[in-house]
């Protein structure tokens, strides 16, 4: 606009020329009217600067609408909540906005809500919860805005209280407070009380009503009812947008319902929503979810417009698979390059990418990267994939550290460590840690018990496992899940208490699922209890025809017993159904690379000094004691070859290439994909010994740190 010479104090026409910029996000005009302003030599008037603040929080000049708050004389409370507002807009300052909130002298209404929209967005219920009961303790008015903010933001804490709020001070009336309702029942794993309550909405619903229940039905996974709402819902003319096209997604994801998925897709194609981004991040979930991350890649590469929440769910997509942790982290570098700023959650992703590869060194990069990056260190999201990473990294001081460090935590930050140590074999701590968040007012969640009872499970504490199962519904009211279940009968199954785990399947409210069969099926393999295996084994086959690993397990228990027909029958099963094993292999990080092995390995450079090696040190092993244990070698041939085979596995070639390319006293961590076979524990083990080293070597189920010819896992795995 073009800006003429303004005569003061004609002020309402300046007003009106400030309003007009403002509207308009008019930054050269009302740049020119700013100049006007300081140049004319009027009084300071605080009610046109706040004006400017407003101009420039708009127009994405947030260091100038501070400065022009900093030259009011006296600012009002109003100065106080524009700014405010900007800052809890702005990704790169929002975590200074507590810091103005308290330079507030008498905050208002507008000021608290604008907080808790803060809090509520960035997933800090805890400072949320406090505001709202410091809100409460000084008699402050509340609004619809007020409490759906406070209940959008609940994560641990229970929703029934401030519903009963919301019906006693009538704010039930605003469906924004029944929207955030919804949503927090259903977050809350109450879907009962969620349906009660959308059906009493009947008449008044918005869109938003709709898109929270149907997102509801895809975190409970009740996909045909998610697909019913959607149909009533434009049945009845309600404007279907992205928003609500990407929830019914959710709810084939949720389902993991790939064929219900892609024929849905065909919908979005002939009315020409796939390309949208919002929709897109939709499809790239469901399909990396099922396990198609080809079709999730081409998904993502037709979209021209990737916006963040596109590349950061391209990353998780890769996340979600060990063998992609690579494409994981090569995704998160591209989303860099695009030139769009990582937030918190494409760290979160990315780090997620390092727990699955195990790389030490990318994970401290990414730590770095964090640390010096201007998302709000007040992230307790990342914290949290950091404490995990560490952990899964096979590095328990880090992990431990990060959770000391953080400023704040959750459940999930509990959850985390505790997970860390029970896979780390480190029972007693992991329970320490759990009296720590009880003692701090935690509230445990059903995952918190899963890592508990795996805790439990890791280190042969039965009667504690059986404690604290019993205890999670008399004293928290959580209902076990199937896969509380799972735990108890991997806690029986790992004990050799095979009747207990018999009676516990037949008492159970329903069958154990693909999870509960898998442990028993380990454990059976484990302790030579063909029989029950066998069952085992048949169930897994029923419930997933398509994957290979109880074909495998079933055969290798045959072949332990030397049944060699009945091994060589699942074999040729597996042949006639078109079944591969999945391949084993171990890995090592060295400097900025990783070396990957398979059994019987001849491709590395450094094979020879490798199997020289191998040599060498077993005829100390066997002077030491060592046997061979061929029940591992899992063949019919003599002696000799049994013993090459064994020697040969993927661990123990990477473990001796670790311990050749390393210092004396370096330790080293090798991790493989499948769980560590009983002959290449016992022999690391005197490696340890031998060698004076610490080799720690994490399998699909735990860490192995072993140290002077024991291993952490005290031979119970």
């Amino acid at each position: 606009m073009k800006v003429t010479t303004v005569a003061w104090p004609d002020v309402p026409i300046f007003r009106n020329l400030l309003k007009v910029c403002i509207t308009g996000r008019d930054l050269a005009g009302g740049s020119a009217l700013h100049g006007v302003y300081a140049k004319s030599g009027v009084p300071p008037s605080t009610y046109l600067s706040n004006h400017f603040i407003l101009l420039y929080s708009k127009c994405g000049l947030l260091p100038d609408a501070h400065q022009v708050f900093d030259e009011i004389p006296e600012p009002n409370v109003f100065s106080y909540n524009v700014l405010l507002s900007a800052l809890a807009r702005d990704p790169l300052h929002s975590h200074l906005a507590p810091s103005l909130f308290v330079r507030i002298p008498n905050p208002d209404l507008v000021s608290f809500n604008t907080l808790l929209s803060f809090f509520a967005a960035a997933g800090r219920s805890s400072d949320a919860f406090r505001l709202f009961s410091r809100m409460r303790f000084m008699g402050s008015d509340i609004d619809g805005f007020t409490l759906s903010s406070v209940i959008s933001s609940l994560d641990d804490l229970p929703v029934d209280p401030l519903h009963s709020l919301a019906v006693s001070s009538g704010l039930d009336s605003f469906i924004s407070v029944n929207n955030a309702l919804i949503s927090s029942y259903s977050k809350g794993g109450s879907l009962d009380k969620a349906e009660l309550l959308f059906d009493r909405l009947a008449g008044v619903r918005d869109a938003v009503s709709w898109n929270s229940m149907i997102v509801a039905y895809g975190q409970h996974r009740e996909g045909a009812k998610a697909l019913s709402l959607h149909r009533d819902m434009v049945r009845l003319g309600f404007e279907v947008d992205m928003y609500t096209l990407a929830s019914v997604l959710t709810a084939f994801t949720a389902m993991k319902d790939f064929q219900g998925g892609t024929q849905f897709h065909a919908l979005l194609v002939k009315r020409a929503h796939e390309r949208n981004a919002h929709v897109g991040s939709g499809l790239i979930d469901l399909y990396s979810k099922c396990g198609r991350i080809e079709d999730a890649l081409k998904v993502f590469d037709e979209i021209f417009d990737c916006d963040l929440v596109l590349w950061n769910t391209m990353i998780s997509g890769f996340s979600l698979y060990e063998e992609l942790a690579e494409e994981g982290l090569a995704c998160f570098r591209e989303l860099q390059r695009s030139g769009l700023r990582p937030d918190d959650c494409s760290f979160v992703c990315a780090i997620s990418a390092c727990s699955n590869l195990s790389s030490p060194l990318q994970g401290m990069q990414l730590h770095s990267l964090t640390m010096k990056s201007d998302i709000p260190k007040n992230q307790i999201s990342v914290s949290n994939a950091l404490i995990a990473m560490y952990s899964k990294c096979g590095k328990l001081h880090e992990a431990r550290k990060v959770f000391e460090r953080m400023p704040e935590q959750n459940t999930v930050s509990y959850n985390s460590m505790i997970a860390g140590y029970a896979q780390h074999g480190l029972g007693v701590e992991a329970l320490m840690v759990f009296d720590e968040m009880l003692a701090s007012n935690y509230v445990p969640t059903g995952i918190t018990f899963i890592s508990v009872l795996s805790a439990c499970a890791h280190t042969r504490r039965v009667e504690a496992g059986q404690r604290y199962f019993r205890l999670m519904e008399q004293e928290h009211g959580i209902r076990p899940g199937e896969e509380h279940y799972s735990c108890m009968i991997d806690l029986l199954a790992r004990a050799a208490m095979f009747e207990e785990v018999e009676e516990l399947i037949s008492t159970m409210p329903f069958d154990p699922g693909s999870i509960g069969w898998a442990a028993l099926l380990g454990a059976c393999r484990i302790h030579g209890n063909l029989e029950l295996g066998t069952k085992a084994a048949e169930k897994l086959v029923q419930l997933e025809p398509s994957n290979a690993t109880s074909y495998v397990m079933l055969s290798n228990m045959y072949a332990s017993k030397q049944r060699w027909e009945e091994a060589a029958t699942i074999r040729k099963l597996m042949r006639d159904r078109g079944l591969k094993k999945k391949p084993g292999c171990s890995w090592i990080e060295l400097g900025k690379r990783i070396h990957v092995f398979v059994a019987e390995d001849v491709s590395h450079p450094s094979i020879k000094e490798i199997h020289k090696f191998l040599e060498e040190i077993q005829e100390k092993m066997k002077q030491a004691g060592y046997e061979p244990d061929m029940r591992w070698a899992l063949t019919r041939d003599d002696v000799g070859e049994g013993e090459a085979r064994l020697r040969h596995h993927s661990e123990k070639l990477a473990v001796a290439f670790g311990l050749i390319s390393t210092g004396d006293r370096v330790p080293i961590l090798v991790v493989k994909n499948l769980r560590i076979c009983g002959d290449c524990h016992n022999a690391i083990k005197l490696m340890s010994a031998i060698v004076q080293r610490e080799i720690t070597v994490r399998d699909a189920h735990r860490f192995h740190c072993f140290m002077d010819g024991s291993c952490s896992c005290g031979d119970y795995w």
